[in-house]
């Protein structure tokens, strides 16, 4: 059987088995240690955030005793437990987007392996020095994806304050529109690694919308379970290199564009 007839035979895979495929390659021997990387990264900075934060809420909660009188005191076993799940569902949606920049770097990377394990092939993107030339470029890609989502994260936020049909819509467009760029940001690496620029990206999920939304929708509602968020990026790095593979990598694979 050649490989198109193989290819042809494998039933068609929705954007949620793509993310949970995800959480299957995070596991793998060989991919293990590339994974690592920007997860400790996550995490290392992540409880340094929790720790500021912590120390300035039991500052805000001593103000607030020192206001409430001795027989409101029980509210502090209340209060604390909502002020500390709202503090790590805020600061996780913050973070995420903090932590794509300082780790665009080690994520590209990771996609780069796991196309490798996929394909059995090599990229041929260099050692640790072709990577450090790299990083105005990937930090440029990162500023664009900024410059993409920016203006249209506030047209949708600004909906929230229409009266009856705005504030119907707005949860709905915004977890659509969050979908959407979930799948932009995790996507992008692996077509960044062949140099695709940015537009043709984002044509390509366009072509392919049930599986970009549903891998969209997908990582976003895991971003919300917290402790659980803290992997996210890595298992959707992993399930939108998967995606590419099967998906796009046939049609722009050749548009590497080898250093000058």
């Amino acid at each position: 059987m050649n490989q198109q007839a193989s290819k042809a035979a494998k039933p068609a895979k929705s954007g949620v088995n793509y993310f949970l495929d995800g959480f299957r390659l995070i596991k793998q021997p060989g991919l293990r240690r590339f994974v690592f990387i920007p997860l400790s990264v996550n995490l290392v900075l992540f409880a340094a955030v929790i720790y500021f934060a912590i120390g300035q809420l039991e500052q805000v909660f001593q103000w607030i005793n020192g206001q409430l009188p001795d027989y409101l005191s029980w509210l502090n076993f209340l209060l604390w437990p909502l002020a500390v799940l709202t503090l790590l569902v805020v600061l996780s949606f913050v973070f995420s987007s903090v932590m794509n920049w300082i780790a665009a770097p080690f994520n590209g990377l990771l996609a780069e392996k796991v196309e490798q394990y996929l394909t059995g092939k090599d990229l041929n993107t260099g050692g640790t020095i072709d990577l450090i030339k790299d990083l105005p470029r990937i930090l440029g890609r990162e500023w664009i994806k900024l410059k993409y989502y920016l203006p249209r994260a506030i047209l949708f936020l600004i909906l929230f304050w229409v009266p009856f049909i705005g504030q119907t819509a707005a949860p709905v467009l915004w977890f659509l529109f969050s979908a959407w760029m979930m799948a932009i940001q995790y996507c992008d690496y692996p077509f960044d690694n062949h140099k695709v620029p940015f537009n043709d990206m984002k044509f390509a999920l366009n072509q392919t919308k049930g599986s970009s939304f549903s891998f969209g929708a997908a990582v976003t509602l895991f971003s919300m379970i917290p402790i659980i968020n803290f992997i996210v990026m890595p298992v959707a790095i992993c399930g939108a290199t998967s995606m590419w593979v099967d998906k796009y990598r046939d049609a722009y694979r050749n548009a590497h564009i080898a250093p000058e």
